[in-house]
């Protein structure tokens, strides 16, 4: 299985970036993945161009995780639940798409398989990226039976 991770705009903040870089690499132990970080939009820009931006990164057989606050929440143990479900039903890829900061585009939203969110808390890009990694990283600490989910 393979993550790909597709965002808008970047990691600025070393701190949050350090945070970011470190369950990445956590992560890198028990899947591979890339990360696609698309341009911010311009203040006249809409979701919608925006949107294309998103599209073009997500292959067409790609299983898309939209990061949404309006998504289902789930548990820890239910993301495991589901990643052992991904693999077994011989997913290879899965993108998980954090939108910009206005949200993402209907067309976006479509093509979502599925819409997670992390929180009914609103958080910044950055903190989202690390939520992210670190809940994908504890997911497979719990698939191996690790200690680091206790």
């Amino acid at each position: 299985m393979h993550f790909r991770f597709v965002w808008v705009g970047k990691t600025k903040d070393k701190n949050w970036r350090a945070l970011q870089e470190e369950y990445l690499r956590r992560l890198s132990h028990f899947v591979k993945f890339e990360i696609s970080e698309i341009k911010d939009g311009a203040v006249h820009e809409t979701k919608e161009a925006e949107g294309k931006r998103l599209l073009e990164k997500l292959h067409q057989s790609t299983f898309t995780c939209l990061l949404d606050v309006t998504g289902r929440t789930i548990s820890s143990h239910d993301l495991a639940s589901l990643i052992v479900e991904w693999q077994n039903r011989g997913i290879k890829e899965v993108a998980f798409v954090i939108g910009g900061a206005d949200g993402v585009s209907p067309e976006v939203a479509e093509k979502a398989d599925l819409s997670l969110s992390l929180s009914g808390f609103t958080f910044t890009h950055e903190t989202a990226r690390v939520l992210l990694a670190e809940q994908l990283y504890r997911a497979f600490t719990i698939i191996k039976g690790f200690p680091y989910q206790k």
